[in-house]
């Protein structure tokens, strides 16, 4: 028996159906059809870990933090900030104090884009890919707008990886900023990224790495990476909405002017001038999400107790699947084939639009993504107006791909 299959032998088992059990929301019934959740690419649910911690902050410590002078003050701040070096600790950050806490990934990236302005002049490139989120494009062209530099596009290869030979083409003494997505949302493509920071930084570019879609399926660490960014949103990550995370490398942080001006951010405040509070309260201006980060630090942790490796072997097999079911439905092409995917797949159908097809999946209690998927230049790229989209977590079945899959059958011969 050769090493792999033995590998694959040995590998552990997930209990899905254990895991299952942790997410209150996945038991109901959504059109009188038990419900079928493939939409974690827009947002993912939240364990019962998560639900109570927050709710255990609002009933037993809810204060302000870092201000009050009493009990509950002091246990929030602890909370708060304890949830701050659960992230540190997720990213493998070298210091709690490179931890910003966001809104979410666009907030993120258009705090870190605002902050770099005076890094650019007219001329400069800003180097994407033709893959990337609106949210990391619309921020970029408003700062090149600003600035007089150049949005530049890394082109695709056909079947939806990012074409090296074009990045290496594009790195020149005029790229200043490198924002690249680490998975795709439409293409689920895992880019080379370790790769890519490595030559943008022989060519001295500045990196940003957007990890909204690739943090619920594998943990990265910006140490390794070397990125001088990484950013991602709570709401992917099994957590709740209205808080994200920046990374930054502290020289860049403090190099950069504050995003927001008022409370926390400052250390003293006069009408002749004020002085600017250290890392990370510098972009922290106001009430923080409080019972938010409380949520995020406990769905790391109740990550940090599963078996991730076995994780992502059982995501991979959802994946190959509904790989092996698409021939099974005529007229069904996949959009982006890469050879490295998380589990997500975009498709379109021959003769029926994506809305159609989600709005026909939902009466048969199967959740999906249709439209342009927050990615206009990349449907124009494939001549798509959009496209429907399952994308799968490491709490979905084997038996809800088939579900999927025996609804579009029956969808594909209504129109037939």
């Amino acid at each position: 028996m050769n090493t792999a299959s033995v590998a694959q032998t040995t590998q552990p088992l997930f209990d899905v159906q254990a895991v299952r059990g942790d997410f209150p929301i996945l038991s109901q019934q959504v059109n009188g059809k038990p419900l079928v959740y493939l939409d974690n690419g827009a947002s993912s649910q939240r364990p019962e870990a998560v639900l109570q911690a927050m709710d255990s902050y609002y009933r037993e410590m809810h204060s302000n933090v870092h201000r009050g002078a009493h009990t509950l003050g002091d246990r929030a701040t602890d909370a708060f900030e304890g949830a701050r070096i659960k992230v540190q600790q997720f990213l493998n950050a070298a210091s709690a104090q490179q931890i910003i806490w966001t809104r979410g990934t666009t907030e993120a990236i258009n705090l870190v884009a605002h902050g770099l302005a005076a890094q650019l002049k007219p001329g400069d490139e800003i180097l994407l890919s033709q893959m990337e989120h609106h949210a990391n494009i619309v921020p970029w062209q408003m700062l090149a707008e600003r600035t007089g530099a150049k949005v530049v596009p890394i082109e695709l290869t056909p079947n939806g990886e990012l074409d090296m030979e074009s990045y290496d083409s594009l790195l020149s003494e005029r790229t200043r900023i490198l924002a690249i997505t680490h998975v795709s949302n439409v293409l689920g493509t895992i880019n080379p990224v370790a790769e890519m920071v490595a030559k943008a930084k022989a060519h001295g570019v500045i990196t940003l790495i957007d990890g909204a879609q690739a943090v619920p399926h594998f943990q990265p660490d910006v140490t390794a990476l070397d990125c001088d960014f990484y950013v991602f949103s709570a709401h992917k990550l099994f957590g709740p909405t209205g808080i994200g995370v920046l990374y930054g490398k502290v020289e860049l942080l403090e190099a950069m002017p504050p995003w927001q001006g008022g409370g926390e951010m400052i250390e003293k405040v006069s009408f002749a001038g004020t002085t600017y509070n250290t890392l990370p309260y510098k972009f922290e201006a106001g009430t923080p999400a409080i019972g938010e980060a409380v949520g995020l630090g406990a769905a790391i942790d109740y990550l940090a107790n599963l078996d991730r490796s076995a994780m992502e072997v059982a995501e991979n097999g959802l994946l190959q699947r509904a790989n092996e079911l698409v021939p099974s439905v005529p007229g069904m092409t996949v959009i982006g084939t890469a050879a490295n995917k998380v589990p997500l797949m975009s498709f379109k159908i021959d003769g029926l639009h994506p809305s159609d097809i989600g709005t026909l999946l939902d009466q048969q209690g199967i959740a999906v993504r249709t439209g342009h998927l927050c990615a206009m230049p990349l449907m124009e790229l494939y001549g798509l107006p959009g496209t429907a989209r399952a994308s799968f977590a490491f709490y979905n079945t084997q038996e809800e791909v088939e579900q999927l899959f025996a609804a579009l059958q029956k969808i594909q011969r209504l129109f037939a």
